[in-house]
C-alpha cells in the first residue's frame, strides 16, 4: 500500500458528508472492491488495528462512472475481507 492515500467524500441518506481514505482496491471473483477508512486525524496511520473499515463494491453507472455499492451478501463480504487480509499479510513480509 502506498504512503499517499486517496481521499473521497461520501454522503449519507441525509446529505451529511464523511471523508474517507481509500486504503486499498482489490479484485475478487471478477469484481473490484474498495477498502475505506473514515478520515480521523487522531488515528495513527501506522496502527495495525483499525476500529472501523468499510468494504464497498466498485460498479459503473449507466454513464460508465465508478460508483460504490454496499455489500449485502455475507459470503461475498467475507471473501473480500479474506483477500484483503492476505494482501496485508503479503505486503508486511
Amino acid at each position: 500500500m502506498s504512503e499517499e492515500m486517496d481521499m473521497i467524500v461520501l454522503y449519507d441518506e441525509d446529505g451529511n458528508e464523511t471523508e474517507f481514505e481509500v486504503v486499498a482496491t482489490l479484485e475478487v471473483d471478477e469484481n473490484e472492491y474498495a477498502i475505506l477508512l473514515p478520515r480521523d486525524d487522531s488515528r495513527d496511520p501506522e496502527a495495525e488495528i483499525v476500529d472501523e473499515a468499510y468494504v464497498l463494491r466498485i460498479e459503473q453507472d449507466e454513464s460508465g462512472e465508478d460508483i460504490l455499492v454496499g455489500i449485502e451478501d455475507e459470503e461475498e463480504l467475507n471473501a473480500v475481507i479474506d483477500a484483503y487480509e492476505e494482501l496485508v499479510k503479503e505486503e508486511s513480509n
